[in-house]
Parts: C-alpha cells; sequence; structure tokens
C-alpha cells in the first residue's frame, strides 16, 4: 500500500526490494525501475548507490524464479508454462550483450567422455559490463518425465565496449543425467539432447544438438500387460516380440498383401499387434499361461 501511494504522487519511483525469499508485486507496472537486493548485508546501501548511479554495471541474475502472485508458488498445486514475473535466470545490465557462434567439439558422446560447448559473447553497448551465459540441457529422448530443460553450467565473462570473448563450458555424463533406482546409479538414455545458450531460463539465444550413446543396460520388466511393442522395443525380447507377432498374423489372416482384408491393412495389422497385451496369447490359444510367464521371467533375467 505504501508502494502504491508514492507511485501515485512520483512517477520516476524506484523500488530496492530487501527481502529472503520471493514477494508479491502487485505495484510492479507502476514504477520506473526495480533492484533486488535480497538480504545484502552492512555495505549493502553503498553497493546500491553505486548501482543507481551508474558507476557500477550491475550482473547478478537471479537464483530462483520470482512468480506474479502467490498462488504460483510450489507450495500450492503444481501448474505449468505460466507467466511468471521474472524467470530464473534474469537480470538486466546497463550495457547490452550478443551470443553467436556455438560450437561443440563433438556431435556424439559416451560415457567417459566429455563436451566442449563454446560460445562468443560480444559487449554491444557504450559500457563495461560483465554478462553470466547460461547452459541448459534439455532431454529429448522421453525416456522419463524431466523438467523442460536444467540449468548445468553458467559463466562470468567481463567485457568492455565492443569486445568479444569466448567462453567454454565442459559437460560429461552427470550433465544429461538422473538417477536411476532400478540400477543405483546415474543414467543418461541414448538419443537427443538440445544444448541451450542462454541469458535467461526464458531468454535461449543459442542452441545445438547432440547424440549421446549410453553403455549402460536398464533391467527389463516385463509381465502379463507388457505389449509386443515394448518386447520388440528392447534387443533382448526383440525375438520374441517378433514371434508373438508372426503367430497372431496368421491367426487372423494377416502379414501379407495376399492375406490382407480391406478392412485391415498390413500397417493396421502391425498398429494393431504393437499395442496387444502379451497375455492376450494365452487367450489366443498360442501358449499357456504358465509358459508365457516362464519366458518373461527368463527374458527380465538377461
Amino acid at each position: 500500500k505504501l508502494i502504491a501511494e508514492i507511485v501515485t504522487a512520483h512517477t520516476n519511483t524506484i523500488v530496492v526490494l530487501h527481502n529472503g525469499a520471493a514477494v508479491e508485486m502487485p505495484w510492479l507496472k507502476d514504477v520506473k525501475g526495480l533492484v533486488e537486493a535480497y538480504l545484502g548485508g552492512q555495505a549493502v546501501g553503498q553497493a546500491e548507490a553505486n548501482i543507481l548511479y551508474g558507476n557500477v554495471n550491475p550482473s547478478g541474475k537471479l537464483a530462483e524464479t520470482l512468480p506474479i502472485k502467490l498462488e504460483d508458488n510450489p507450495s500450492y498445486l503444481n501448474k505449468k508454462k505460466m507467466e511468471v514475473a521474472f524467470p530464473f535466470g534474469h537480470g538486466l545490465s546497463y550495457t547490452t550483450f550478443e551470443y553467436s557462434n556455438v560450437k561443440t567439439d563433438k556431435d556424439t558422446l559416451t560415457e567417459g567422455e566429455t563436451l566442449q560447448v563454446s560460445v562468443d559473447v560480444t559487449n554491444t553497448g557504450d559500457k563495461f559490463g560483465k554478462e553470466i551465459v547460461q547452459l541448459y540441457v534439455a532431454d529429448k529422448t522421453e525416456a522419463i518425465r524431466r523438467p523442460e530443460k536444467e540449468l548445468k553450467g553458467f559463466e562470468k565473462v567481463a567485457l568492455n565496449p565492443g569486445e568479444t570473448k569466448r567462453v567454454t563450458f565442459t559437460l560429461d555424463k552427470r550433465s544429461f543425467a538422473w538417477y536411476n533406482t532400478d540400477i543405483h546409479d546415474w543414467y543418461a538414455a541414448s538419443g537427443e539432447y538440445d544444448i541451450l545458450i542462454a541469458a535467461s531460463s526464458r531468454d535461449v539465444r543459442l542452441t545445438k544438438t547432440i547424440q549421446w550413446k549410453s553403455t549402460q543396460v536398464l533391467p527389463l520388466h516385463l509381465h502379463m500387460n507388457s505389449t509386443l511393442g515394448e518386447l520388440q522395443a528392447d534387443e533382448r525380447s526383440r525375438d520374441f516380440g517378433i514371434e508373438l507377432k508372426l503367430k497372431m498374423n496368421a491367426l487372423f489372416g494377416l502379414g501379407s498383401s495376399e492375406d490382407s482384408t480391406d478392412a485391415v491393412s498390413d500397417e493396421m495389422g502391425d498398429a494393431i499387434a504393437f499395442s496387444i497385451p502379451v497375455r492376450n496369447a494365452v487367450g489366443f490359444g498360442l501358449c499357456t499361461k504358465e509358459e508365457l510367464q516362464k519366458k518373461l521371467d527368463e527374458l527380465n533375467q538377461k
């Protein structure tokens, strides 16, 4: 209420926050500037004065997301893809920075290898400044539900007006992995990962895609409700999945153009078979329940 009253009387108002956590800012659109000082300690007043009067170019970045309203916090029901007041990693400067020429030293890597990621950063303004370059990784494998992107590195670079410096990050397996409770170890699924070079979590400037090839093998967890598609997706169970599929195709007259009907094409038959639970093999008379369970147990031991 106090800030709202001050803004009404003085249009050129700058707010300096001293806070231990995120706060609501319903007055944000009415002020001319905002300095997030958190709990700065004994000399915070002088530091703030130097920033406000331009003696020092600020280069801090947020280590948390500031929501628009209290209900957007994790303490309430989970929400996704909502607008925020300021995103994680956000921070302004009295100069501007341009990112360019992102490169990786390899396009594919595996366990034991590291990935070098480098990018040029240029001060395109007329004042000395420092920029915190952030690197996020986005898992595109869809092997497990993960955040849209995760911060995996950041570097602060000091630049004079017009100056360019190259910033380098080193990534390894842990940069792409999550802790897998099945194997009690860190695991990164094989597939594509996006390397995102950003000024904040919502200000991605450059993207580079790499391939990760895992040498780790996850245990199989096949059961009666597993589908033929799941069996065929893993090389350890693929032969058995194909065997069951061929038997089902023969049972229903599918699998060749001559046998296919107008109602069910080969492609439709494959799609149907892909989603059929293996327990249906028992109902179709292709094997007994005991025989099927024994085979699944054998495959799970591989």
